[in-house]
C-alpha cells in the first residue's frame, strides 16, 4: 500500500467529497449538531483513506489529523463556516498555525421520505501552512513594514489588536518582524482559549491565491 502524501491526500479529499455529495445516510438524518456531523464525516474519510494509503493517524486529542504531513482536517457547515483549533501562542495569528488545513464545507439536507441526511460538500479547500495567519493582523503588519514602521509602531499595532502576550514576548515578535515580514494569511482568527477560525475569505479566494487550493 502506498504511503500518504499531500498530493494523494488532496486527490482523495476530492474523491470522497464527490462520493459523499451523492450519498444518503440514515445515521445523520435529523442531526443538527455540527460537531456530530463533522465527526461522522471525519471518521468516514479516515476509514476511506485507510483502504487507499498507509499513514499515521492523528486525532483532536493528540493534535492534528495527519501529523506526518503537517495537515489538520476541518469540517464545517456553509451556514457558518468556522471551527476551533488549539491555541498555542499569539505568534500563530501573525505567522500562521504551523500546519496546513484541509477544509470541507458542507450543506446538509434531510429527506423525510427516506429518513436520510445528505452532505453536499460545496467547497473542498487546502490551505498551505504559510497562508494560515490572521488576515487583518498579517496584512496590517506588512503595511506597517512597507511604510518603514519601527519597533514602536509594531508594538502599538499588536497592542491595539489585543494579542494575548506579555511585553517580553511582544518585543521578541516585533524584533523578528523587523527582520522577516510575515506571509499574508487568509483566515479570520478570534482571540479565545481556543482560536476560532473563520473561512469566509478562504472560500472566496480559493483557487485565485497561491497557497489556497480549491480541490472541489
Amino acid at each position: 500500500m502506498k504511503g500518504l502524501t499531500v498530493s494523494a491526500l488532496c486527490d482523495e479529499a476530492k474523491a470522497i467529497a464527490e462520493r459523499e455529495s451523492a450519498h444518503r445516510e440514515p445515521a445523520i438524518y435529523g442531526v443538527t449538531d455540527g460537531k456530530a456531523v463533522g465527526t461522522y464525516f471525519e471518521h468516514k474519510f479516515q476509514a476511506y483513506l485507510r483502504t487507499k494509503c498507509a499513514y499515521l493517524e492523528g486525532s483532536s486529542a493528540k493534535g492534528i489529523d495527519f501529523p506526518e504531513l503537517g495537515v489538520d482536517m476541518k469540517v464545517t457547515s456553509v451556514k457558518q463556516p468556522q471551527s476551533s483549533c488549539p491555541f498555542e501562542s499569539a505568534r500563530q495569528k501573525i505567522f500562521g498555525l504551523g500546519y496546513a488545513l484541509l477544509v470541507f464545507v458542507y450543506e446538509k439536507t434531510d429527506d423525510e421520505e427516506t429518513r436520510t441526511g445528505k452532505l453536499d460538500i460545496l467547497h473542498t479547500i487546502f490551505i498551505e501552512r504559510h497562508r494560515t495567519a490572521d488576515f487583518q493582523t498579517s496584512t496590517g503588519i506588512r503595511q506597517i513594514l512597507q511604510n518603514e514602521g519601527n519597533l514602536d509602531d509594531l508594538l502599538a499595532f499588536m497592542s491595539d489588536r489585543n494579542l494575548p502576550m506579555d511585553d517580553i514576548e511582544g518585543n521578541k515578535i516585533a524584533e523578528q518582524l523587523l527582520k522577516t515580514p510575515p506571509e499574508e494569511g487568509y483566515l479570520t482568527m478570534s482571540n479565545a482559549l481556543q482560536w476560532r477560525l473563520q473561512y469566509g475569505r478562504v472560500i472566496k479566494r480559493a483557487g485565485s491565491v497561491e497557497g489556497i487550493r480549491r480541490l472541489r
